[in-house]
C-alpha cells in the first residue's frame, strides 16, 4: 500500500512539473521577449537618444538657458515665468518632473545594458557596449547631480523604493571611477577589434577610438567641474583632455532628422512653443566684438524689428512671436551636442590660462569649432561664413582667462547651456565673475531670485521622504534653491 502511495505521489509530481513547463511555453509571448533576453545593442540606441534629448537637450537646458541669459524666455508662459524669475516656476517640483523621471528611466535602461555585459548576461564579455553604457551613465548622473546637488544614487535604479540621497561629493568620486572603468573597457574592446553596436550606435557607428576620445573628454569636464574643491586638479584636466585630442575627438553630436517628423529637440520645442528669443546679454557681447555670429544668433525672423530682448524685459517676455531668435532653431537637422569639440578646446584653454601657460592656439581652435557649430548643418549660412573665424580670432587679442570664458559663453549659447550654468556657478565660487548677468529680476526685495540649483522632480518629492525632506515643506519648500549652492560650488549638499 505504501509503495502504491509513493508511486502515485511521484507520478503526480512529474505530471505537475510537465504541466507547469508546458504552461510556461504556452504563455510565452514570442513577439515581446523579456528584457533580460534582448540584445543590449538595441538598447544602446535609446540610451544615446535619451541622454541627448531628455537630459542634456530638454527642459533642463531650455530653462537653464534663461538663467544663464543665453536665451530670452518669452511667449507669455513657462519660459516667460523663468525669465521674470517667478518662484512659482523656478522653484516648483513640477517644473522638471518630466526630465527627472525621463533621466532616471533612461538610466534604468543603461543599467540593464551594463548588467547584460557582465558574466552570464546575454551580452557577456561585450566590453564595447559596456564601456559605451558607462560613458552614458556618467553623463546622465553628472547632469542630475550638477543641477540638483545631492540625489538618489547608490540606492536608486531598483535598489530601494525610497532611495536615500547620496552626497554630491561621493557621487563625483564614483563618476570619476566609472569613467575610468569605461575608458579601460573601451580600450580592451578596441584592442580586441569589437564592434557589437555598429549601426545601433547613433554617435559613432561603433567606432571605439571615437568613444575613447569621448570618454576622456567627459573625464576632463568632470575634473574641471571640481576645480573649486580641488585647486590642484588642472594638470589632470589637461592630461584627460590631451588624451581625448590624441584619440581624435571631434565632438559628440547627435543627429536624428528625417525631414518629415523628426528634428532635434531644440527645433521641435521652438516650433511648438516659440518660447525662445535672442538675449541681449549674448547679443551685446557679440556686438562689442564685431562678432559675425551676431546675425545668426540675433535674427529678426518675425519681421518685428526686434532682433533681441534685454534680459528680463517684462513686456517682451509676455509677448508672443515678437523677439528675434537664433536661426539654428529653425533647422531641425542641426546637431545636438553631448559635448562639443569647441568645449574640449575651451577646457584646455582655461586650464592652461589658469596655469599661466599660453592658451592662444587652443582658444583659436575652440572659436573655429564654435563658428562651425553656428553654421547650419544643411549648408545654409544665412549670411554667415564659418571661414571668417580666422579674422575674428586675430581681432580678439591675447588669450586671457577672461576672454576665454566670454568666448566659451558665446559659443555655448548654441545648445550647451547646462555646462555654462556650471561654469558661471564654479567661477562665482572661485570669486570670479567673467559674465555679467543683466536680468534685473535676478534679485528682488533684497533677495536672490537666481536659482543656484534646480528643484527635485515632483514624483519623488511626494513619494520619497528623503527627497521630500531635502525639498522642504510649506512656506519653506524650495527656498534652499536660492540660498544654498551645490557642494561642487561651495555648498554642503
Amino acid at each position: 500500500m505504501l509503495k502504491k502511495f509513493l508511486y502515485m505521489a511521484l507520478l503526480g509530481a512529474v505530471m505537475t512539473s510537465c504541466s507547469e513547463n508546458l504552461m510556461d511555453e504556452i504563455n510565452k509571448d514570442e513577439s515581446n521577449p523579456p528584457a533580460s533576453s534582448v540584445n543590449a545593442k538595441f538598447q544602446i540606441t535609446d540610451a544615446i537618444v535619451g541622454t541627448g534629448y531628455s537630459t542634456w537637450g530638454g527642459a533642463y537646458a531650455w530653462y537653464v538657458a534663461s538663467f544663464t541669459e543665453q536665451i530670452f524666455g518669452t511667449g507669455n508662459n513657462q519660459l516667460m515665468k523663468a525669465e521674470l524669475r517667478m518662484r512659482s516656476e523656478t522653484a516648483a517640483s513640477s517644473t522638471y518632473n518630466n526630465e527627472w523621471n525621463a533621466t532616471y528611466g533612461n538610466l534604468m535602461n543603461i543599467k540593464q545594458i551594463i548588467e547584460k555585459c557582465e558574466e552570464g548576461g546575454v551580452n557577456s564579455g561585450q566590453l564595447d557596449l559596456k564601456g559605451m553604457a558607462q560613458v552614458l551613465w556618467t553623463l546622465s548622473f553628472e547632469a542630475l547631480t550638477d543641477l540638483h546637488g545631492d540625489i538618489p544614487y547608490s540606492e536608486a535604479l531598483g535598489g530601494s523604493r525610497q532611495p536615500k540621497l547620496d552626497s554630491q561629493e561621493s557621487i563625483y568620486t564614483d563618476l570619476l571611477k566609472r569613467i575610468d572603468d569605461a575608458i579601460a573597457n573601451i580600450k580592451a574592446a578596441e584592442a580586441a577589434g569589437m564592434n557589437n553596436a555598429a549601426g545601433q550606435d547613433l554617435l559613432y557607428g561603433g567606432n571605439l577610438t571615437k568613444w575613447k576620445g569621448f570618454a576622456y573628454a567627459v573625464k576632463a569636464r568632470l575634473l574641471l567641474n571640481t576645480l573649486y574643491r580641488n585647486q590642484s586638479v588642472l594638470p589632470d584636466v589637461l592630461a584627460a583632455a590631451n588624451e581625448a585630442l590624441s584619440a581624435g575627438f571631434d565632438g559628440a553630436e547627435l543627429t536624428i532628422f528625417n525631414g518629415v517628423d523628426c528634428d532635434n529637440s531644440w527645433t521641435a520645442y521652438n516650433w511648438s512653443r516659440y518660447y525662445s528669443g535672442a538675449c541681449g546679454t549674448v547679443a551685446e557681447l557679440m556686438a562689442e566684438r564685431n562678432d559675425p555670429r551676431y546675425d545668426v544668433y540675433a535674427c529678426d525672423l518675425f519681421g518685428t524689428g526686434i532682433e533681441y530682448a534685454p534680459a528680463g524685459d517684462d513686456v517682451l517676455a509676455k509677448s508672443t512671436e515678437t523677439v528675434g531668435f537664433p536661426t539654428w532653431l529653425e533647422n531641425g537637422a542641426a546637431t545636438l551636442h553631448l559635448l562639443s569639440k569647441s568645449e574640449l578646446y575651451f577646457i584646455v584653454a582655461e586650464a592652461k590660462a589658469r596655469l599661466g601657460q599660453d592658451a592662444s592656439a587652443e582658444l583659436a581652435e575652440a572659436v573655429t569649432a564654435s563658428f562651425e557649430d553656428y553654421a547650419l548643418s544643411d549648408g545654409g549660412m544665412i549670411g554667415f561664413d564659418p571661414s571668417s573665424a580666422a579674422d575674428y580670432i586675430a581681432s580678439i587679442g591675447s588669450a586671457s582667462l577672461a576672454e576665454i570664458m566670454v568666448q566659451k559663453y558665446i559659443a555655448q549659447a548654441r545648445d550647451e547651456q547646462i555646462q555654462t550654468y556650471n561654469d558661471i556657478r564654479r567661477c562665482k565660487a572661485l570669486g570670479q565673475e567673467f559674465i555679467t548677468l543683466q536680468n534685473p529680476n535676478n534679485t528682488s526685495g533684497g533677495q536672490n531670485q537666481w536659482p543656484l540649483r534646480l528643484p527635485y522632480g515632483n514624483s519623488d518629492v511626494v513619494s520619497n521622504p528623503n527627497v521630500s525632506a531635502a525639498f522642504g515643506s510649506g512656506n519653506e519648500a524650495g527656498n534652499y534653491l536660492f540660498t544654498e549652492n551645490v557642494w561642487l560650488f561651495g555648498g554642503s549638499r
